[in-house]
């Protein structure tokens, strides 16, 4: 059976953990240490009724955690919406949800010395992901979740060229930090970086291989499309102005 949006939004929480989370009110509060949107932002804890007052206490909350006051919005959440845009909140990198059987992504082979799993990342994987804006805040992520993972380095024209971790909960995996190098884009080394990461998942006996991308990556939506990746749901982020 294909995993739903809510499996994934759990999945993505395992593999890409905050530094802290807790509960305040009908919110879930993580402390992201400056990992980025995805481990700090607020959400609604499942089937809370929540207040005008539980929104105010997170807000002072996120902020007393040095972070601008920030929630993610599920489907579902429109009241939550409705009510952070009319406090001033504004919409920021909406997402979708991809999804696809592993044996889809394993039919054919890949080229040898093209794609490597690691762990931990070499150095040169952390100098890729530093000239994306990947920064140790961002990597420290990745050591700390507990599931299995790995980092998967990717080759072309005999040079490093991208790089992306990968972790995997209860048969289903996640990929995440795909970086392909500028000057070596659109040479189907991210479909092989891809392919890799269903490799390794099915290894552990992974059924589906998974993955988040923002509406405005263009073309990291068309590669997941025209992999075969299904988009199973959606959120986006309300942010509050500093």
């Amino acid at each position: 059976m294909r995993p739903g949006a809510d499996q994934l939004m759990a999945l993505c929480e395992a593999t890409w953990p905050p530094a802290r989370s807790f509960a305040s009110g009908a919110f879930l509060l993580r402390d992201g240490a400056g990992g980025g949107k995805r481990v700090s932002a607020a959400t609604l804890l499942p089937g809370a009724s929540w207040s005008e007052d539980d929104r105010l206490r997170a807000e002072q909350e996120m902020r007393a955690l040095g972070q601008q006051p920030l929630f993610q919005i599920r489907a579902g959440e429109e009241r939550l919406d409705a009510t952070l845009e009319a406090a001033g909140y504004r919409i920021v990198d909406p997402v979708n949800l991809y999804v696809a059987p592993v044996q889809d992504l394993t039919d054919r082979p890949i080229p040898p010395v093209t794609t490597f799993c690691i762990w931990e990342p070499l150095a040169i994987m952390r100098e890729l992901w530093a000239a994306a804006g990947i920064g140790p805040e961002r990597l420290a992520v990745m050591w700390r979740a507990t599931c299995d993972k790995t980092t998967i380095l990717g080759r072309i024209e005999d040079s490093p060229a991208a790089t992306a971790y990968v972790g995997l909960v209860d048969g289903l995996a996640m990929l995440h930090a795909l970086e392909v190098v500028p000057a070596k884009r659109r040479k189907g080394l991210a479909q092989w970086m891809m392919r890799q990461a269903a490799v390794w998942a099915a290894d552990r006996g992974a059924t589906h291989l998974s993955v988040l991308c923002t509406e405005a990556n263009t073309g990291a939506n068309a590669l997941y499309a025209g992999m075969g990746f299904a988009c199973v749901g959606h959120y986006h982020y309300r942010i509050a102005e500093a």
